[in-house]
């Protein structure tokens, strides 16, 4: 019985026996070396462990790469799903979704710039990006109701307004720290604030 528990102890310490830290090292070799550049093999070397512990987890390298994918993207249809069960204006939606994926960007980090790299290049890649175009989709709609009740400017094609409301918000991935980083519902906000306010100051009237 003390060998059983011992061994269990073992386990449990020895890195990447958990599919959340497999996860993660993955996650972190596929946005540094690229998907095509990240072997089994590599992934075993980071992790300390053999390549069929691996394998008790997942299937292949692509399961693991459509796993981390669809944290991320989860987590963005789950705020639509929040969004939909809303009352009030197009514009507040908007806003709310805004400030929601800002949240899930920060949550989800490593998973959502993982997202932000790929190409298409595989089946699981060209799946994320067709669920990345629905998102997309969601969001212009969203945009073209605001400007048709008449609180967004018109002159500006919905789908063109969505990309760079989400360009903006997708850049984070590029520079935020977590450790020492502007907090999440600080970042939400200077986000919601340019995106719909603007950054200019109104001219004040001369006397």
């Amino acid at each position: 019985m003390a060998d059983t528990a011992t061994n269990r102890t073992a386990k449990r310490g020895r890195p990447g026996y958990d599919l959340e830290s497999l996860l993660r090292v993955a996650v972190s070799a596929f946005t540094e070396r690229g998907f095509d550049g990240t072997s089994m093999e590599d992934l075993s070397r980071k992790l300390g462990i053999s390549k069929s512990a691996i394998y008790h987890h997942v299937r292949s390298k692509d399961e693991l790469l459509r796993l981390a994918v669809d944290r991320a993207l989860d987590g963005l249809f789950a705020e639509v799903a929040t969004v939909d069960a809303l009352d009030g204006p197009a514009i507040d939606k908007l806003e709310h979704l805004v400030r929601a994926s800002v949240g899930v960007l920060i949550e989800q980090l490593p998973f959502v710039t993982l997202l932000l790299r790929i190409r298409g290049n595989t089946k699981v890649e060209r799946a994320a990006l067709a669920r990345r175009k629905e998102f997309d989709r969601i969001v212009a709609d969203l945009v073209a109701k605001a400007a048709a009740d008449g609180d967004l400017r018109p002159d500006i094609d919905p789908s063109i307004s969505a990309r760079l409301l989400f360009g903006m918000v997708n850049s984070i991935a590029e520079w935020y720290r977590p450790r020492g980083g502007v907090p999440a519902g600080a970042l939400a906000d200077a986000v919601a604030t340019v995106a719909f306010d603007g950054l200019r100051l109104p001219r004040q009237a001369s006397g």
